[in-house]
């Protein structure tokens, strides 16, 4: 069945709006060469950008979209990164957007020996907990590595964000903008964390933490 034409003008809107956001995240130093991908859900599928480009120079019209048993339906071939998307859209029936990138400081933690699997960072600032909350570690696996998906499941139910062990992070949201905003808090806090390696550290309190999801109404 062809989509209706509301439909259809909602995807060319997200289907921009990946090329948009891809084009900022290059351009600001987030992610180099083809590295990263971001995908939108879509009412009959979902979209993700395509394997071996640059999210820098997408195309909206090559964009991959997929079904939700992970068969291409339209443009380039995905992402090797699709079962990543496609488990944490399973498991978060709320998220509209994902976005995975291999931003220098997360990366860089996520290669640090003796972190903390359940919680990779300290809250250091409220925005972190507000966008991120926990950040749980998952092991490694290669890249595209079909049982990675398997392992983002036992997670992501509970967290809206995960750092891929020697990989980077992935970052869901309500939307591609809100995700593309948490992913930048977990990069600057990253960012944070390396800088105050060996100098006393501060972080937020667990009546501070409350404090802020009953405030703000975080599920954490």
């Amino acid at each position: 069945m062809s989509a209706s034409p509301a439909t259809k003008r909602d995807e060319n809107r997200l289907r921009e709006q990946i090329v948009e956001f891809g084009r900022s995240i290059f351009e600001r130093g987030l992610t180099a060469g083809s590295s990263g991908n971001i995908s939108v859900r879509l009412d009959d599928g979902w979209l993700l950008s395509p394997t071996n480009v640059c999210l820098g120079r997408l195309d909206p019209a090559r964009i991959a979209k997929l079904d939700w048993t992970g068969r291409l339906i339209a443009g380039d071939p995905p992402s090797k990164e699709a079962p990543l998307h496609r488990a944490m859209y399973e498991e978060r029936s709320g998220s509209g957007a994902i976005v995975h990138l291999h931003s220098t400081h997360s990366a860089a933690v996520s290669c640090m020996h003796g972190l903390d699997c359940h919680d990779c960072l300290p809250p250091l600032t409220p925005y972190f907990v507000m966008k991120i909350g926990r950040l749980p570690l998952i092991p490694y696996h290669r890249p595209g590595d079909p049982a990675l998906g398997g392992a983002i499941r036992g997670l992501a139910g509970k967290h809206s964000a995960v750092l891929l062990a020697n990989h980077g992070p992935v970052v869901s949201g309500v939307s591609l903008e809100a995700a593309v905003y948490a992913m930048e808090e977990l990069e600057e806090t990253a960012k944070l964390f390396l800088l105050l390696q060996g100098l006393p550290t501060r972080p937020l309190t667990d009546l501070q933490i409350e404090d802020l999801k009953t405030t703000f109404k975080l599920e954490l």
